[in-house]
């Protein structure tokens, strides 16, 4: 059912038949939410969610190759490649090559990036209060707890690197 607002009515994300199956619901918030806050990163930072993604990633893990990177985050190598090139321009990685292999790179964050990490995750949580405000506080902070949960358990993992070919 549509809800209205002043003169102007507000359509569903998802049409209501479609509604009853939980992952045609998360396609589409997933794809609204990942919509706006990639436009809000480039749109502030010159960022995207990808690089949000690594630099998070390299601070809290530490100096790792890119191609751990990139299979930790499920990102294809050329990708990969593009983002820590992004990165690096911008001061925020640095690269270097692996000491014990020649062919591989291993990437640390920097202290710029850092400071950057921190911006974003600043635009990030009020980002999610602005967009998460039909939900309460706790409503969203079960759904966070919801989405962690299915974010590290093996069912949809497992599946996604099956169809990935991981």
């Amino acid at each position: 059912m549509s809800e209205h607002r002043g003169d102007s009515q507000i359509m569903p994300l998802v049409p209501e038949l479609v509604e009853r199956h939980v992952g045609c619901v998360a396609l589409k918030v997933g794809q609204v939410v990942f919509r706006l806050l990639e436009v809000e990163l480039v749109e502030q930072l010159g960022l995207r969610i990808r690089h949000y993604s690594i630099l998070a990633t390299l601070s809290q893990s530490g100096p790792m190759s890119q191609q751990n990177i990139g299979s930790d985050l499920r990102i294809d190598s050329a990708t990969m490649v593009a983002a820590i090139d992004e990165l690096e321009q911008r001061g925020l990685v640095r690269r270097e090559r692996h000491p014990d292999d020649r062919r591989r790179y291993v990437v640390t964050i920097t202290s710029d990036g850092h400071e950057t990490l921190e911006e974003i995750s600043t635009l990030i949580d009020k980002f999610d209060s602005e967009h998460f405000a039909d939900l309460t506080t706790n409503q969203q902070a079960q759904l966070h707890k919801l989405l962690e949960k299915l974010s590290r358990g093996t069912t949809l993992a497992t599946a996604y690197d099956r169809v990935r070919g991981s």
